[in-house]
């Protein structure tokens, strides 16, 4: 499938699915270590994607901190969503650049949500890296249609 199709889709709403301190921040000349995890849902009966961003703090001693993962719902539009049904695997299969399209609205999204979250406390110093992430898609997302709803993950990442 052709990575330059135009996609119509709309931002449904947004969710904070983890928040948390678990502990202090570091030391000021600490370390730290930022983990992150992307997961994408999908709901076929709504022609729903569900994109999903995890990030992890921790300090230098590998001790997590600071817990955020927000998610991003978005619903694709009818046409579109019928191009991207594959019926001879009997899948929805979204291509590389959409799905990083969609990665980097929940990855700033979640930038935002972990902002909110942590103004006017010592853990607002600490953000979420710029990622570059058509780096970290690397092939198209494809999902069966044999069941309703279904969940992938892309791995764990340290940035």
């Amino acid at each position: 499938m052709s990575d330059n199709k135009l996609i119509s889709f709309n931002l449904l709403s947004v969710s904070t699915e983890q928040f948390a301190i678990i502990g202090d921040p570091p030391q000021k000349d600490e370390g730290i270590n930022v983990t992150t995890k992307f997961r994408f849902g999908f709901d076929q009966n709504n022609r729903g994607i569900g994109v999903f961003t995890q990030f992890t703090f921790s300090n230098s001693s590998n001790s997590p901190f600071l817990l955020v993962e927000g998610g991003c719902h978005f619903q694709i539009a009818q046409s579109d969503w019928d191009s991207l049904k594959n019926e001879e695997n009997n899948s929805i299969v979204l291509p590389k650049g959409f799905v990083a399209h969609l990665l980097m609205i929940c990855v700033g999204t979640t930038r935002g949500l972990l902002h909110s979250k942590t103004e006017n406390t010592p853990f607002n110093k600490f953000f979420i890296p710029l990622l570059n992430v058509t780096k970290l898609v690397e092939k198209d997302l494809v999902f069966g249609l044999t069941e309703s709803s279904s969940e992938k993950e892309l791995a764990s990442t340290p940035t």
